[in-house]
């Protein structure tokens, strides 16, 4: 016990032996001024809401009932109180240049935080007895900069942060409902940042032992859940699938699959009839918020236009015939040098880690025009510290491509392209040793070699998988035909190859 606290007690008892005292109520306050009302050191973290806390004056009182006499037992205490006093004057005197310890907040019960103290419906702390976890849900208008000052994370750390995200962009996908985890371990040091990217992965940042941060990714088991949306055209396609329920990126997909085969613009008239199979993709009992076209089927006239999802991740006629063209292997004109191979397991040279590599690097001139490798959908631009301005394209059957480095940018998010279309100049923005382009391929979210991955081809079905394909094409055309509304689900089980 402090002894300036014990010098206080020791006060409390000569009140309490004193005679004809009346009701006097005692503050825990009182017992905190010589603190200069700071309950505690480190108060610079509530656990609830993140901010400093204090303690509200008042709340705890004593009664001091009448002493009819002065007795011997009172005499005593009286004469305790009074050597303790002097023990802890004395003991104060010779440590008073010493810095007096914090009071730990649990060794008080105290009110309430004050009234005017605000606090952060949008964060929760998560304490541990070697840490201390913020949680922090992303709202418009913030940035990662501002969030780590928030929360008194060094902008340094930020930016070693970053640095290790440029393999991957994770943190390129913040918007308003995100969540964020930030820890700081005993000493107040900030150790790890994680983000929730959906209800089944999270990725992490965490500190090395060199102060350096390391990402790593963790995902739950998932499944697809699958249901059919129908509808008949009244006026444009697009108002059309949106009356039935479909979303402008699935609407999108729809587009692309059978842009090849009919003009929409031209070629639809009202009445025609149209029915999708969208998967959603699940974890145990909650939505990830990805889906995927698994089937669509466009009447109009006379004619059946169809696209099937196959294992593969490829799309097909009811035939067997691919409905999109085939990939370019390269996304410039003539291939360039490779100034950088693709190299999953790339250890730094400095520290030993993985530092993966997850494109390859083309020794391209600034100004170089950039080529989209299929049809797609624009899905992201932008500009990151260390990948400069770059692109995502999402071709829809489980590919994606992505380029980095760029002078410029020449396609809008959302933006609908085909196979060969211009999307930028290569260039030398972000942290780059010269002008190249980075140039990436993922295959179901995974990072492939672009140059030697297997890629979409206009080819027929492979022949020893016709007999399958043919036996799901069935199927699903008969979902599609036959089922009775949106609330007709089918549900993961019913088929595997539905799943």
């Amino acid at each position: 016990m402090s002894p300036r606290l014990e010098a206080a007690l020791a006060l409390s008892l000569m009140q309490d032996a004193a005679p004809q005292r009346e009701e006097l109520p005692l503050h825990w306050h009182h017992l905190l001024n010589w603190r200069e009302g700071t309950p505690v050191a480190r108060a610079a973290r509530n656990p609830i809401s993140g901010l400093s806390t204090g303690f509200r004056a008042g709340g705890v009182y004593r009664t001091m009932a009448k002493q009819q006499a002065f007795t011997s037992t009172h005499k005593v205490l009286l004469g305790i109180s009074v050597f303790l006093v002097l023990v802890a004057s004395f003991w104060s005197t010779q440590s008073s240049s010493a810095k007096i310890p914090a009071l730990p907040v649990d060794t008080l019960d105290t009110a309430p935080p004050a009234a005017s103290t605000t606090t952060l419906p949008d964060t929760v702390a998560e304490s541990r007895s070697d840490t201390l976890t913020q949680r922090h849900e992303v709202q418009p208008g913030d940035t990662l900069s501002s969030i780590f000052s928030r929360y008194g994370a060094p902008a340094s750390d930020l930016n070693r942060i970053m640095e290790t995200d440029v393999e991957y962009l994770a943190l390129e996908t913040l918007q308003p409902g995100t969540q964020l985890r930030l820890t700081f371990d005993d000493q107040d040091r900030f150790t790890e940042l994680a983000l929730v990217l959906d209800s089944a992965r999270t990725v992490f940042y965490t500190r090395t032992d060199d102060d350096q941060f390391e990402y790593r990714r963790m995902e739950a088991d998932t499944h697809w859940v699958s249901e059919v949306l129908r509808g008949s055209i009244e006026g444009s396609f697009y108002v059309s699938a949106v009356k039935a329920g479909l979303t402008a990126h699935q609407i999108a997909s729809v587009n692309q699959l059978l842009e090849h085969r009919l003009n929409f613009r031209r070629d639809l008239r009202a009445g025609d009839q149209f029915a999708v199979i969208i998967s959603h993709e699940m974890t145990t009992h909650q939505s990830t918020g990805k889906t995927r076209v698994e089937a669509v089927s466009l009447k109009r006239g006379n004619r059946t236009h169809t696209a099937f999802r196959f294992e593969d991740g490829n799309y097909y006629d009811q035939h067997g015939k691919s409905v999109l063209p085939a990939f370019r292997r390269w996304p410039t004109q003539t291939p360039y040098r490779v100034s950088s191979h693709f190299n999953p397991r790339r250890k730094h040279p400095v520290t030993g880690r993985i530092s993966p590599h997850n494109g390859v690097d083309l020794a391209t001139p600034i100004g170089t025009p950039i080529f989209s490798t299929g049809d797609g959908i624009v899905q992201r631009v932008g500009n990151h510290p260390f990948a400069g301005k770059y692109v995502d394209i999402d071709h829809g059957n489980a590919y994606k491509t992505r380029y980095l480095h760029l002078h410029r940018i020449l396609v809008k998010r959302g933006q609908s392209i085909q196979r060969g279309d211009r999307i930028a100049l290569s260039g030398n923005t972000g942290r780059s040793t010269g002008p190249h382009l980075h140039f990436e391929l993922h295959v179901n979210s995974r990072p492939v070699n672009p140059l030697k991955a297997d890629i979409p081809t206009a080819a027929d079905i492979p022949s020893e998988y016709a007999k399958a394909f043919k036996e799901d094409a069935s199927y699903k055309l008969a979902v599609m035909e036959r089922a009775g509304s949106r609330s007709n689900l089918m549900l993961a089980g019913a088929r595997v190859s539905f799943e």
